[in-house]
């Protein structure tokens, strides 16, 4: 029996569980196309622009678990992923992207529509595939579904020319066994032993875990290792809602914009444990004052990340559940390795902190960003998956809303990308249709992907978008404030359009917000309406996010701000 290439396809992304497809079609992708209206089972979702659909394929994998998957034309469709692509490798995010290409036989000719997207992408991808042979054809979708899944996640690119697609095949090129044999980990007893014996000796030990924990699935033992040392617990931002924002132990995020009492705590530290972390800039600043006093112990799945930053004491090379396992086995076993009772004074001086300089912010006249964070928690009760845009809404975000649960906080870490939040909420509605899904925007970054508004609306997804209406691109205008003598080049935003006509526009429900004591209807209202709904509330335009470490200084010296 024959099959064309895009009958197979598909038959290997059944097999691979993929029942969901964001994408935008094209000339090249028409065949692919054409068999998907034959395949009922695949949902597709129709975006309008094509990052739209890298980025919601990225929230879908991040909220779900799974791999996301994303299917584009060639040429113009294929580039327009590339900043999605580049977001979902600096943060580690399993992604299969699918794009089109002109026959085999027009490769380098400069044919309509053509660009050597894995030249383009071999920088930003685990691995990238052309596929030239349709015999190749279901061998390499097993192989890309593999790669992006395995050791340390990432997005992996599959190029398919438009013969390749329409070519017959004989289908027994899927009937063959194609496996991967794991991949050989080296004994970590000898690095866990000695771990443990830094634990015992330590009196002033930290623990500091990123987003390899949420990964790897590991928060259940990282929770329990965590408290079976009573040890106190900060993160990067992408290991937010690995342990409870609620819990004592709980210091907050670190880094730039990381709480006092965590900045402090990693400073004085005698002992650091980081845990699926790599150790970036934001969080460091100043590499050689970064836990100036501590040993360090890094567990990470990633070889690469071991020592590039930060030098490690004791590293484990391992994915971090099977090192916490081994860990909290141990600790069960011997009690005497817990140091709480060396401790005291410790969690006393963190105590000290936390009391002498708390979040806060001053409250005013007009609307404060962190308010209406923080009434958002509240009516929310922390239930919520929450995507953010990137600038000061993300941090405040972070900062403000406890998140209790891995995989509700979904944000552009490593990249920094704006208009990253929106279409990641629709991925994160799709992948979880029960629950309250909330965007939270800055009127800068909403404007960079307001196009797929369409996209929610057609799909009746219920995603809820808060908007911190500055006007201004406020991460920019605040460094501005503090480092360029307030000379606010190019960063004003006051001409935008009106949010809430917009929202009414595309078939979604708009409200606005002005004044303080109408935050929390608002925000109810918004949440209690049907649908997709755009809340634009007025912020107060020079609020800063503080904490904040100046790059080149150590993490303990902080401003502070007007608190």
């Amino acid at each position: 029996m024959k099959l064309t290439g895009a009958q197979i396809l598909f038959k290997v992304l059944k097999q691979e569980n993929v029942d969901t497809i964001f994408g935008y079609p094209g000339g090249s992708v028409m065949d692919i196309y054409d068999e998907l209206f034959r395949h009922e089972d695949i949902k597709h979702f129709l975006v309008r622009h094509e990052q739209g659909a890298i980025h919601a394929a990225d929230g879908y994998a991040r909220a779900s678990g799974k791999i996301g998957v994303c299917l584009v034309t060639s040429g113009p469709g294929a580039t327009n992923t590339v900043t999605g692509i580049a977001n979902a490798y600096m943060d580690s995010i399993p992604i299969v992207v699918m794009t089109g290409q002109v026959p085999v036989s027009l490769i380098g000719n400069d044919a309509f529509q053509e660009v050597d997207i894995t030249g383009i992408t071999r920088p930003c991808t685990k691995h990238n595939f052309l596929v030239r042979d349709p015999e190749n054809l279901a061998r390499t979708i097993k192989e890309a579904f593999h790669i992006a899944r395995a050791g340390r996640p990432g997005p992996v690119l599959i190029d398919l020319p438009k013969n390749v697609m329409q070519a017959l095949v004989d289908d027994t090129t899927l009937s063959y066994p194609i496996s991967f044999s794991d991949e050989e980990t080296d004994p970590i007893e000898k690095d866990c032993a000695e771990a443990l014996e830094l634990i015992r000796k330590s009196r002033k030990p930290l623990i500091f875990c990123g987003g390899g924990v949420i990964l790897g699935r590991a928060w259940k033992e990282f929770r329990t290792f965590a408290k079976k040392l009573n040890c106190p617990v900060t993160s990067s931002l992408m290991g937010l809602g690995a342990f409870p924002g609620t819990d004592p132990l709980w210091l907050g995020m670190l880094g730039m914009h990381g709480t006092y009492y965590a900045n402090m705590a990693i400073s004085n530290a005698d002992l650091l444990i980081a845990v699926g972390v790599r150790f970036d800039d934001r969080v460091t600043s100043k590499v050689e004052a970064f836990a100036p006093h501590a040993r360090i112990i890094h567990i990470d799945i990633d070889p690469v990340s071991i020592d590039k930053t930060i030098k490690a004491d004791v590293s484990i090379i391992s994915d971090c559940k099977p090192v916490l396992q081994l860990l909290n086995e141990w600790l069960s076993h011997d009690p005497v390795v817990t140091p709480q009772e060396h401790t005291k004074e410790w969690r006393a001086q963190i105590a000290e902190w936390k009391e002498k300089v708390p979040l806060s912010y001053c409250r005013g006249e007009k609307i404060k960003p962190q308010y209406v964070i923080e009434t958002l928690y509240e009516l929310t009760k922390g239930k919520a998956i929450i995507t953010t845009e990137v600038g000061q809404n993300q941090m405040w975000t972070a900062q403000f809303y406890p998140f209790e649960a891995p995989n509700t906080f979904i944000s552009s870490g490593g990249l920094g990308t704006m208009g990253f939040g929106f279409p990641a909420a629709i991925g994160a509605q799709v992948a979880c249709p029960e629950k309250l899904v909330v965007d939270i925007a800055g009127d800068g970054s909403i404007q960079m992907n307001i196009q797929e508004m369409a996209t929610a609306v057609q799909y009746k997804l219920p995603v809820k978008i808060v908007i911190l209406n500055n006007g201004f691109l406020g991460m920019v205008r605040q460094w501005q404030e503090l480092f360029y003598g307030k000379r606010y080049s190019q960063t004003d935003m006051s001409y935008a359009p009106d949010f809430v006509k917009l929202a009414e526009a595309y078939g979604a429900t708009g409200l606005r917000c002005t004044k303080p004591n109408e935050v929390k209807a608002t925000l109810q209202k918004g949440l209690d309406t049907p649908g997709t709904v755009v809340m634009d509330f007025r912020v107060e335009p020079e609020e800063g996010v503080f904490p904040m470490v100046k790059p080149g200084l150590s993490l303990s010296e902080m401003s502070l701000g007007k608190t």
